[in-house]
């Protein structure tokens, strides 16, 4: 079961968060600010990061910047108010995978978080598959064995999520993609959240990849439909 680190800083609700976490057959361990969380973070090891946005000292949007520099396979689920929009994209825009509105069901909270850690098992199980190391569609290289993504031959830095956008973008180059299908193929069959949580990852990996993130050439939007990928790709023999 995955080891949970929980950062919250009003008692009640990291209680209740950590108590029905334990229920549901987690490790949980709960710390009330985000300077906390980092001293914790360096000493034990954890599969998912819960993470208060309002946290007094270190805010939960730069602790969450600071966890993904320390590891870019943990998995980071933001706790937002339910009227602030703008955290969720805030949230998404840094490096979290998802986000949870407060108040939140803990069967919502334990849903997210086993859709969360089947995703990361299925990176780890991706990486021992034997494929075709090497695609290039146009400047960019995606390395299906190190997960690695380069344009014009200088690396691009891709969180797990990022990362499976783009190969599902480029082995499917030129297919139109439903946002609904690229949400069920990244997040899962039973992901419970917002289909907006696509639309800001492709603002966020245009931000990386395009030169100019207003006017996308590699990543086209299907109005009313999902995503396109406008280039021709071919497997590099070594």
């Amino acid at each position: 079961m995955p080891r949970i680190l929980v950062c919250e800083d009003e008692d009640t609700i990291r209680d209740f968060v950590i108590i029905n976490l334990e229920r549901a057959g987690n490790t949980a361990l709960g710390v009330k600010s985000g300077e906390e969380a980092l001293e914790i973070f360096d000493e034990e090891d954890f599969d998912v990061a819960l993470l208060d946005v309002m946290l007094p000292g270190i805010d939960g949007f730069e602790l969450c910047k600071r966890l993904r520099q320390k590891d870019a396979s943990l998995g980071i689920i933001m706790l937002t108010a339910k009227t602030q929009e703008i955290d969720k994209v805030n949230g998404l825009m840094i490096g979290a995978d998802d986000y949870v509105t407060k108040p939140f069901s803990p069967s919502e909270l334990n849903a997210r978080i086993d859709a969360l850690c089947r995703r990361l098992k299925r990176v780890e199980s991706a990486k021992t598959e034997k494929v075709k190391d090497k695609i290039q569609s146009g400047p960019f290289v995606l390395d299906t064995k190190s997960r690695n993504l380069y344009k014009d031959g200088c690396q691009i830095e891709l969180t797990h999520v990022e990362y499976e956008i783009m190969e599902m973008f480029i082995k499917n180059s030129n297919a139109a993609l439903k946002r609904s299908h690229i949400l069920k193929s990244i997040w899962g069959e039973d992901y419970v959240g917002d289909e907006k949580i696509v639309d800001v990852n492709i603002r966020r990996i245009r931000m990386k990849i395009e030169d100019d993130p207003s006017e996308p050439t590699f990543i086209q939007t299907m109005w009313g439909f999902g995503y396109k990928w406008l280039n021709f790709s071919r497997y590099i023999d070594d």
